[in-house]
């Protein structure tokens, strides 16, 4: 058909695509050769999407998928830095640019690049010619730079949030209309593609000023009658530069392109050309999804399909085929005999999916209002339990909803269930259910965990909740909570959501929950992690959960002293720091202190970022003050102090339970790529211990009544393991001897007799140690120790020359990470590494993880291990776990218990790594007791 009025043409932003599906996935590699898939497969699903979904009258005419030719275009002509800060290509994605451009081929859409040229440019003259022939003009992209292309019949669609971006979204985002988008972008640039812009200048600031004056001409011309000093002379000095980056900015909507509007017609993919491409690429599901919509027989694919990188050796992941998701099956149960009707189901089939709803994040202080079951994929029920009418009188109390079933009537039935030992309870990030149904008298057992199936089996790859999870793998986007919610001050809680609206989400949590699990559970032992899971994850759950409702005591009056203690001192370190600058000014603005130090001070080496302020990280500070500057140190001991008391002594007494007087922390098991548990709410594992202050806040953690505090601490357990691995003769006899191992390092590499030494050898030896593990660099030792760089340098060579074993073991754990993108705990732990191959500044960065990775993630297994042991083996002493601070455990015991307490769990956690692991260093354990943390530790 020839192109023109009520024809409407898609344009699809093809590089967009690839990049987005290159980050979305876990690296994929085609199987029977090992060349990189993974975003030529979501390139593909992608691709697939868009057209399946488009059909009909409301769907294009005209179609192309426009890319980028290469790096270089028009653009580097004007200004020579145009996008000089973009990183190189991953490795793994190079290969896979052609490829993206034989599937849109295959799939019978046009596929258009131009030499000299961006595609932004391309699509931008493909709308006008559409816009001016009479037709419409759908853009499928999110990028930024096209909006200044939206209106007159120019519109945009983020495929990935299912979103329409017309001009009223554009002003949302850029404070102007479209044709007033690049004027706001030549003022505020762009550090991505290196676009200069006004110094000091953003996006609002840009807008403001664009609106007052109408047009970015207008506004240099008149820039004279800007009142603010900084704002008016950034674009007097840089007019010249700003004009510069609105050509950069501006796309060129009559670039020469080859292609007629006509040529770009929709047509049908041809059937037999597209199934030898997918099958050739091995998309199994996609081929078979394909050929469904085609209504051909799909062709015979290889048994092995793509599959993470990650999986060494392991078999194909099972692909488990599921029904389209459907919010019309899902029920709501409001009376018993419905809920039994659902009870005898799971009964049949042995397993279940169950979520809940709260009216809180705080497991400890949020109240059940309704729980969500699901046993066969595309069908769920929710039980509403606590739901209430409208907004509720003067102090927030309302009348319960109608149609619910009562609290006590729903757990009584559901109990036996989920106390079943027969009955699998499936769960994402359990343990917040396992908490709920604990406070209600129910103890969940047994249980599945997706959250820790998805950590398991892909830690380092992506994050692992149950949304991104869904999107990822299950190619469905769920209900976003703040639809039902909302945002900001007109927030509400659960209990306020709509009864229908909320079996919609809540149902739909189950559902996803299963269908997760079943495409998870196969697929464990072929990535070779359940005994990881089944001993290290999962039975994290109930561990954690018990220790976190026990909490632990805090002094309120003790941290209300301390707060009030700190602010006198950090008032005369401010009075200190004001006298050294010799002028007034406010010591927690970075933007002052930088212009004392590096304007009125006259101090060398000053910085400035991209807003004009200077950096005054502690970085800086350190730097200045190991120069011998006095006001850097002092500022660093007043941000100390102003930490501790705002995170700590302050924010602490709020923390406290109005019911257990306790602190709840709560564990992320599933955060830290190296199996290293996170506390949060509050973070009570990165309270400092080596200045006086941090120490005293531990003072403000007692025991209760009749009880002493416990810790128990591993002795230097990363550098034994580090011995055991690397196999270090030296390093091994001294840990099986008991010698000094900092000690014996200075004495190996200074040639220092043991005896007598120097505290400040032993201190550099430490520090190279500990330094080493995490694969310093000289310029970090020179930053830790305060000496040269040069000197600090010289001792790590010294050091890999006195051990190789260490330098070895370094080459050879980067190579593996290299040649498989992941590496190993000594207890099978699997940890990616999607960076090992990138270079830039993310290199270092991505070695030095690969490095410490397995040493830091075995410390953290055995200690797991540990606390897995811990409550069987305290069964029968008067003692609780309370706290886990990485390598150190903290109980709570009766006085008279307390040595059987310290012999019981010492003897655990030193034998923690057998029989998994036979380690040739011992595990040395240090015990410490007292009233409070600080004299326990």
């Amino acid at each position: 058909m020839s192109f023109g009025k009520g024809c409407h043409l898609h344009l699809i932003d093809g590089s967009a695509y690839i990049f987005r599906a290159y980050h979305a996935l876990p690296p994929l590699t085609r199987k029977s050769d090992g060349l990189p898939i993974g975003a030529v497969a979501g390139f593909c699903n992608m691709l697939w999407s868009q057209l399946a979904n488009n059909k009909g009258k409301d769907g294009p005419t005209h179609i192309a998928c426009v890319f980028d030719y290469s790096s270089k275009t028009f653009r580097d002509d004007i200004y020579d830095k145009y996008k000089a800060n973009r990183p190189e290509l991953p490795e793994d994605l190079r290969p896979q640019f052609p490829l993206t451009r034989e599937a849109t081929k295959a799939f019978s859409v046009a596929c258009l690049e131009m030499e000299n040229y961006e595609a932004d440019d391309i699509i931008a003259t493909l709308a006008r010619q559409a816009r001016e022939a009479g037709g419409d003009v759908t853009i499928i992209s999110s990028d930024k730079d096209l909006m200044q292309l939206v209106g007159g019949g120019v519109e945009m669609f983020d495929a990935m949030k299912n979103k329409r971006i017309g001009i009223d979204e554009v002003e949302e985002k850029f404070g102007v209309k479209p044709d007033r988008v690049i004027d706001v972008q030549a003022l505020a640039g762009d550090s991505v593609d290196n676009v200069p812009g006004a110094p000091g200048i953003g996006v609002k600031t840009a807008a403001l000023l664009i609106n007052e004056f109408g047009d970015l001409e207008t506004l240099l011309e008149r820039a004279e009658e800007i009142k603010q000093p900084k704002r008016r002379q950034a674009l007097i000095d840089n007019a010249e530069l700003i004009r510069v980056s609105k050509r950069l900015v501006t796309l060129d909507d009559h670039t020469p392109v080859e292609w007629s509007l006509d040529e770009l017609e929709v047509k049908e993919p041809e059937a037999e050309s597209l199934m030898e491409f997918l099958a050739r690429m091995e998309f199994r599901t996609l081929t078979k999804r394909v050929a469904d919509a085609l209504k051909v027989e799909p062709p015979v694919t290889p048994d092995a399909p793509a599959v993470p990188v990650s999986h060494e050796k392991d078999e194909a992941p099972v692909e488990v085929d599921v029904p389209p998701f459907d919010h019309g099956k899902y029920e709501c149960i409001r009376a018993a005999e419905a809920l039994g009707r659902w009870i005898d189901l799971i009964r049949e089939r042995g397993y279940v999916a169950v979520d809940t709803e709260t009216t809180s994040l705080d497991e400890m202080l949020a109240e059940l209002v309704g729980i969500s079951l699901s046993v066969i994929p595309g069908e769920a029920c929710y039980i509403p339990l606590g739901h209430r009418r409208g907004d509720g009188d003067l102090f927030g109390a309302s009348e319960p909803a109608e149609g619910q079933m009562a609290l006590d009537e729903a757990l009584a039935l559901l109990k036996p269930v989920l106390e079943d030992d027969a009955i699998l309870k499936i769960g994402q990030n359990m343990k917040y259910d396992w908490k709920i149904f604990a406070r209600h008298g129910v103890r969940i057992a047994p249980i599945d965990d997706t959250m820790l199936m998805s950590y398991a089996m892909y830690s380092g790859l992506h994050n692992h909740g149950m949304d991104g999870l869904s999107d990822r793998y299950l190619g469905h986007r769920p209900i976003e909570i703040k639809s039902l919610l909302g945002t900001g001050k007109s927030q509400i809680t659960f209990d306020r959501v709509p009864i229908d609206e909320a079996v919609k989400y809540a149902a739909e949590d189950a559902d996803i929950t299963l269908r997760l699990w079943q495409a998870f559970k196969p697929n464990l032992h072929r990535a070779q992690v359940t005994t990881v899971y089944e001993t290290l994850e999962r039975p994290m759950v109930e561990v954690l959960a018990g220790m976190e409702m026990t909490g632990i005591l805090v002094d309120a009056q003790t941290l209300s002293r301390m707060s009030n203690a700190f602010a006198q001192k950090m008032a005369g370190l401010e009075a200190e720091i004001q006298e050294l600058a010799g002028a007034p000014f406010n010591v927690g603005s970075p933007k002052q202190l930088g212009e004392i130090l590096f304007e009125k001070m006259g101090i060398q080496g000053g910085q400035k970022g991209k807003t004009g302020a200077y950096a005054t990280g502690a970085d800086v500070l350190e730097d200045l003050a190991a120069e011998g500057h006095d006001l850097p140190a002092r500022v660093l001991d007043w941000r100390l102090l102003s930490k501790l008391k705002s995170t700590y002594t302050d924010a602490l007494q709020n923390h406290v339970h109005p019911e257990t007087g306790r602190v709840h922390t709560s564990y992320s098991i599933a955060g830290a790529a190296t199996g290293r548990l996170a506390s949060t709410d509050p973070n009570l594992q990165n309270i400092p211990v080596r200045s006086e202050e941090g120490r005293r806040i531990r003072e403000a953690f007692v025991a209760g009544p009749g009880m002493r505090l416990v810790s128990l601490d591993y002795s230097q357990i990363e550098l034994r393991i580090l011995a055991h691995v690397a196999d270090i003769p030296e390093l091994k006899e001294a840990f099986r001897e008991g010698i000094d191992i900092h000690a014996l390092t200075a004495s190996e590499m200074f040639n220092v007799p043991v005896e007598g030494m120097d505290p400040m050898v032993r201190r550099q030896a430490k520090a190279i140690n500990f330094g080493v593990i995490y694969g310093i660099s000289g310029f970090g030792l020179a930053r830790n120790l305060r000496i040269p760089r040069a000197e600090a340098q010289g001792f790590i060579d010294r050091y890999f020359e006195r051990f190789p074993g260490i330098k070895d073991y370094m080459d050879t754990t980067v190579a593996f990470a290299k040649e498989n993108g992941f590496v190993r705990t000594l207890f099978g732990r699997k940890i990616h590494t999607p960076e090992i191959n990138a270079k830039g500044p993310h290199a270092g960065f991505a070695r030095r993880a690969a490095i410490n990775a397995p040493i830091q993630g075995a410390a953290a297994d055995v200690i797991r291990r540990a606390m897995i042991r811990m409550p069987a083996a305290t069964r029968g002493l008067p003692a609780k776990m309370l706290l886990q601070v990485h390598d150190e455990l903290l109980f709570e015991v009766e006085e008279g218990a307390v040595d059987k307490l310290i012999a019981t769990a010492r003897e655990v956690m030193e034998g923690a790594a057998h029989p998994a692991v036979h380690l040739n260093v011992p595990l040395v354990v240090d015990a410490g007791q007292g009233a409070n943390w600080a004299e326990a530790h």
